[in-house]
């Protein structure tokens, strides 16, 4: 499988099918820290030192969306853990571009 770090997010039509089952699972592989939450989204939970550092995490998370044209939800709680939660809204479940944000977004907490 491609790697996922090398490919763009695409604008996904509003009669595109969510990935199946056994789709969700291959990307899953590339992406394994990333939790599936009900077929329909995958989550991740990051931790850093301080605020100023998950502050710092959030900010080049809000740049690559914005430069991916796929926007995650980002949730900064107990000071120092962001959330962060990827989905296709417009096909109400998860396609490619989720997967290709959440290696992107793994790449920068290394």
């Amino acid at each position: 499988m491609e790697d996922l770090t090398k490919k763009k997010c695409e604008p996904c039509e509003r009669n595109e099918d969510p990935l199946k089952k056994d789709r969700i699972e291959l990307y899953l592989k590339q992406t394994s820290d990333w939790n599936l939450i009900e077929n329909r989204a995958i989550s991740r939970e990051f931790k850093y030192k301080n605020f100023k550092e998950a502050i710092g995490f959030v900010n080049k998370v809000a740049e690559l969306a914005e430069s991916e044209g796929h926007h995650p939800d980002i949730f900064l709680h107990d000071y120092n853990q962001v959330k962060i939660t990827l989905s296709t809204h417009s096909i109400g479940g998860l396609s490619e571009n989720d997967f290709i944000e959440a290696a992107k977004i793994d790449k920068l907490y290394e």
